[in-house]
């Protein structure tokens, strides 16, 4: 009997500057969406660790002790370095209320006088 290859889930990479320690954080998370906080945060939710590796890295097992019960974190766009969608499967960050809709306005050429 043939086993059906279990098709791999996409998960996001979230680096953000952490504001309370001041160095740079490296998350992996199944979940980005809105957060009901305002517009300048985003919620980030079921973290994802490794948990199966015989070497230990001592920065993911600190994670793993610092997000330890924690259910989410909302954090501020300012604060996000960079967030990358990994997998076979992606197809994008989708918010409810999509910000990026922005209306340029024509402005006067800099270069031209």
């Amino acid at each position: 009997m043939a086993r059906k290859k279990k098709k791999a889930k996409n998960f996001f990479r979230v680096i953000y500057k952490d504001p309370v320690e001041d160095k740079i954080v490296t998350l992996r998370a199944e979940s980005i969406q809105d957060s009901n906080l305002g517009p300048t945060f985003i919620r980030v939710s079921e973290f994802i660790f490794d948990e199966n590796n015989i070497v230990v890295d001592p920065s993911q097992e600190n994670l793993k002790k610092h997000f330890e019960g924690v259910e989410s974190i909302h954090l501020s766009i300012y604060s996000i370095v960079c967030i990358e969608e990994m997998g076979a499967d992606n197809s994008g960050l989708q918010f409810e209320q999509d910000r990026s809709n922005l209306i340029v306005l024509p402005g006067k050429d800099s270069t031209t006088t």
